[in-house]
């Protein structure tokens, strides 16, 4: 799967569970300061990356996620 492919994916999931608009996320969107996600909204996100890519990210390794590309990156390098 491409990057392309997983920013997209993971650009759906933000505007499904966030209130931003799908033109807005670029990979320097932060989770918690652009889209001011909780705790309860970030670990949710985390738990639908999970379903969408079919990888289990480690709450360690969730705690580094702030941005957009570190997701996308971090898909890409943990895809089975």
């Amino acid at each position: 799967m491409s990057e392309q492919e997983i920013f997209n994916k993971i650009a759906d999931l933000l505007v499904k569970n966030f209130d931003v608009k799908r033109d807005q996320i670029t990979n320097d969107l932060n989770f918690t300061k652009d889209l001011d996600a909780d705790s309860i909204d970030f670990v949710e996100f985390v738990l639908d990356l999970e379903d969408t890519f079919g990888a289990e990210i480690p709450d360690e390794d969730a705690e580094q996620l702030q941005t957009v590309g570190e997701a996308v990156t971090y898909i890409k390098n943990h895809l089975n």
